[in-house]
């Protein structure tokens, strides 16, 4: 294997923001649809909405998710998309 150190960065970066089960199944989520309300997020992952708000402003802080608010409500999505091409990679493991 021949990864710059810039790589081997980014990767570890984006592997320790989104090492939890919640956090990768949001990422799945938001590669799916373009943008996710937190309700819709806590919906549709089945965990309580503090949770999901939870893992979500942690993603936003480290740059992996943006945000935007309509009224009350705050819609979610990729800003990094190289996130959810790392996931791929694992996913396609042969040990997983």
């Amino acid at each position: 294997m021949n990864l710059s150190i810039e790589k081997m960065e980014k990767v570890a970066f984006i592997l320790k923001t989104t090492a939890h089960p919640t956090r990768i199944a949001i990422v799945q989520l938001l590669a799916a649809q373009e943008s996710l309300s937190v309700s819709e997020i806590s919906e549709r992952l089945q965990v309580e909405q503090s949770l999901a708000s939870h893992h979500l402003s942690g993603m936003k802080l480290k740059g992996i998710l943006s945000s935007h608010r309509d009224g009350k409500n705050v819609f979610y999505s990729l800003k990094m998309r190289e996130v959810v091409d790392v996931i791929q990679c694992l996913a396609a493991c042969t040990f997983l």
